[in-house]
């Protein structure tokens, strides 16, 4: 399979997530297989390609994983798919820093030599369209570019007004025309868009990308693009393990941020995923050996998480019991002692990390790199990690005798909070980023197993 586009943008909301989302229902309209991708660290688009393509979507971050292991990745997504549609990230040449592209959706396009179709907003531009599309043509020659989508277009005297303009200056044809129409906009609130599970999407958006998408010409260009190298696996094994451990992960409203391959890392090490959910379930799965919490939305169920005394009283005794718990995020939030909401109402929570996490005006985005200070669930003293954090919340600083990381980059700190059998922290992790992340999970369930076992 080499048919691949990556639907890049001038800047973040220029309608990106709007027209992947058009592309991938028209093709799916046409009975083809589509693996959606997104460039970058983020959760909630890849909610939306997955609905609407019927495949898991996955992320593709270069910061993350070095082009080997991203190669890996995708060559095993796209197994059985006859097209991969990847959405970028912000614009096309953000990334990490502004002094080069690491982790943009330009250096992920080199790395699948995948053509470019740039999406661009011209609600209040014309002739100027022209200009912006050659800036971004000519900043990196080397990218192989498709065309040009225009997004939020006034009239089709408007539309056909910039298409010449694009094409006469650039020589990049437009490949679509999306009017503004409010019906076809996501909603969003403070960490994105509103999850696809909490807004399904109506069937209006495959006749939305058939009547406004070039599908022939797009079709057309994402088969140039040339055949990818199978790299040596590093990160999957061989053949899956056979299932030795009962990772219990929580999957509900609350929380809901895993990156897809990381589960898939753990099942092929052998962990079985049982999902939980904390705002409903009484009590854990009764076979589980670990305890995995992902990032989500805590701080809009905080009445109803406190409210499942029954389950905190669990997670507590598991806890005392030895077995491992993993916590992203909102899972570190839900281990505090409480959550106060945005009223300053304060939530009791289960209580294995000290503090009150509160809420915040403004975010904490940024990519890391950090340290393991001690030994932790899946990382030995000083080795190097790399994650992103994305939250609107905050937890007193950990004391460094408590902290699960020294963070490297961007600013020195402590961070997180670890004692045996327990790793919390604000750091959102794809376990590519170290071959070894999964199976010691994975073993760690399996050595708490066997303890409980001999007791």
């Amino acid at each position: 399979m080499t048919a691949r586009l990556v639907i890049a943008g001038t800047a973040s909301g220029v309608g990106k997530t709007t027209v992947t989302i058009a592309l991938i229902a028209a093709l799916r309209a046409r009975r083809l297989i589509v693996q959606p991708f997104k460039v970058g660290p983020d959760y909630i688009d890849p909610s939306y390609h997955s609905a609407v393509a019927g495949r898991p979507a996955r992320n593709l971050d270069s910061y993350f994983l070095p082009r080997e292991r991203l190669l890996e990745c995708l060559n095993r997504a796209v197994a059985g798919a006859e097209i991969a549609v990847i959405e970028g990230v912000m614009g096309l040449y953000d990334g990490r820093t502004s002094e080069r592209d690491e982790g943009s959706t330009a250096e992920v396009a080199r790395w699948l030599d995948a053509p470019v179709v740039l999406v661009v907003d011209v609600s209040a531009m014309a002739r100027s369209a022209a200009a912006l599309v050659r800036g971004f043509r000519d900043f990196d020659p080397t990218l192989r570019w498709a065309g040009i989508v225009l997004n939020r277009v006034g009239s089709p005297r408007h539309a056909e007004m910039v298409r010449a303009a694009i094409e006469h200056e650039t020589g990049l044809p437009v490949l679509g025309s999306l009017p503004r129409q409010p019906e076809f906009t996501l909603p969003e609130r403070h960490l994105g868009l509103v999850l696809a599970s909490e807004q399904p999407l109506s069937p209006e958006w495959t006749a939305f990308g058939e009547h406004h998408l070039d599908l022939p010409r797009l079709l057309q260009i994402a088969t140039t693009a040339p055949p990818l190298p199978s790299p040596e696996p590093h990160l999957f094994p061989p053949r899956p393990v056979p299932p030795r451990a009962a990772l219990a992960i929580a999957q509900d409203a609350a929380f809901a941020f895993y990156y897809q391959d990381t589960l898939d890392l753990l099942q092929a090490h052998g962990a079985e995923l049982v999902p939980f959910s904390p705002l409903a379930d009484p009590a854990l799965p009764p076979d589980a050996t670990a305890i995995y919490l992902g990032g989500g939305y805590p701080e809009l169920h905080a009445e109803r998480l406190a409210a499942n005394d029954a389950l905190r009283q669990a997670i507590r005794a598991a806890h005392a019991a030895g077995l491992p718990i993993y916590a992203e995020c909102g899972g570190l939030m839900y281990l505090a002692e409480a959550l106060e909401d945005s009223n300053g109402v304060q939530h009791p929570m289960v209580g294995l990390v000290p503090g009150v996490s509160r809420l915040q005006a403004r975010p904490a985005l940024a990519y890391v790199e950090v340290t393991a200070a001690r030994p932790l669930l899946f990382a030995q003293p000083g080795e190097v990690l790399r994650g992103h954090e994305f939250h609107y919340s905050t937890l007193p600083p950990p004391l460094p005798d408590q902290a699960a990381y020294r963070v490297l980059r961007p600013a020195p700190r402590w961070e997180g909070f670890a004692r045996p059998a327990l790793l919390a922290s604000y750091v959102h992790l794809h376990f590519g980023v170290n071959p070894a992340l999964a199976p010691r999970l994975v073993e760690a369930a399996v050595q708490a197993r066997q303890h409980r076992a001999r007791r």
